[in-house]
């Protein structure tokens, strides 16, 4: 049987924000949690409950989020062929 809650909480002023406790008693400690931004709502969703192909997606995109938030800020360098082939290899 699934069933849907409502609860209250609130975010600190570090960004952290506890899942009340009866909507967690079935959340082991340590599991990783996937949160969405869609439409003005946050989505929280068990990172072990998504599709593999979906995991690296995600992966991809996150790391394609920092390198441009380090090359904005112009922590990049400029490499040849090789070195950038190379370096891809070991992502």
């Amino acid at each position: 049987m699934h069933m849907t809650g409502l609860a209250v909480t609130r975010m600190s002023s570090k960004g952290q924000i506890v899942i009340p406790v009866e909507m967690r008693d079935d959340l082991p400690e340590g599991e990783q949690i996937l949160v969405i931004r869609h439409e003005g709502s946050l989505i929280l969703k068990r990172a072990s409950q998504i599709d593999d192909s979906i995991a690296d997606d995600l992966k991809f995109a996150k790391r394609t989020e920092e390198a441009l938030r380090r090359y904005e800020q112009g922590k990049f360098k400029r490499s040849g062929k090789e070195e950038f082939l190379a370096a891809l290899d070991k992502w």
